[in-house]
């Protein structure tokens, strides 16, 4: 699974090689660290709770791809706008206190 989280105009792309294992703590502070290179704080946005949300949404495919997906965005996520992309592709976007624009996509590795 591969990640890509966007600033303004900078963005990462974080692999995640073991879904089921994913370090959180380390996947979060790689984007605060972008959002803070931009001179955002996203600390308050819980963008750690987002993650295993979409990660699910995208390796839970034990209830049918794209189930759990679409489930997520039915439900939605606090303040972030959640789309479902056809191939598995799951994105969120949010803005910041300071009103820049964070967006984050995850692609399946399949």
């Amino acid at each position: 699974m591969i990640i890509e989280a966007i600033v303004h105009d900078a963005s990462i792309t974080i692999p995640v090689t073991d879904v089921f294992r994913a370090d959180l703590g380390v996947i979060n502070a790689k984007i605060e660290e972008l959002a803070e290179s931009k001179g955002s704080d996203i600390s308050a946005l819980d963008v750690r709770g987002l993650l295993p949300a979409m990660i699910k949404g995208i390796a839970g495919c034990e209830r049918g791809c794209p189930a759990d997906a679409k489930s997520l965005i039915s439900r939605g996520y606090k303040s972030f706008d959640l789309r479902y992309i056809e191939g598995g592709i799951l994105t969120a976007q949010t803005k910041t206190p300071n009103g820049t624009l964070l967006s984050l996509k995850m692609f399946p590795d399949f």
